[in-house]
């Protein structure tokens, strides 16, 4: 699915100055704590989280996220919107809570990238 197809379905708000809005994303992964992204999370995948630090920018390189989407209406940190910016990082803030926007992603056909 394509980077602007998701944020279309989130009714998310660009939060970076990223361009290229037409990037594939193979799937989707929720959670909020890091240690469980880096442990789970395969490639070119789009994180789902509440948590809004650099922490997760940074988890974000590490796990080659292809961008993040902050649930609940939340902003992240200025800081994680500089290091994002940086790396060319999306981020996206959507108004739906993490539940609802794993399942409207899901039901539209984004999988879950989650390891087994």
């Amino acid at each position: 699915m394509i980077l602007r197809e998701i944020i279309h379905l989130a009714s998310g708000k660009m939060l970076t100055d990223v361009e290229d809005l037409d990037i594939e994303v193979k799937g989707g992964y929720t959670a909020d704590l890091m240690s469980d992204v880096l442990a789970s999370i395969q490639p070119d995948a789009i994180l789902l989280t509440g948590l809004c630090n650099p922490q997760v920018v940074r988890t974000a390189q590490m796990a080659d996220i292809r961008a993040v989407i902050f649930a609940g209406g939340k902003q992240p940190t200025s800081d994680a919107i500089d290091l994002a910016n940086e790396e060319k990082l999306p981020l996206i803030s959507s108004p739906y809570g993490l539940y609802e926007l794993s399942g409207r992603l899901f039901q539209s056909g984004l999988p879950s990238l989650k390891k087994i």
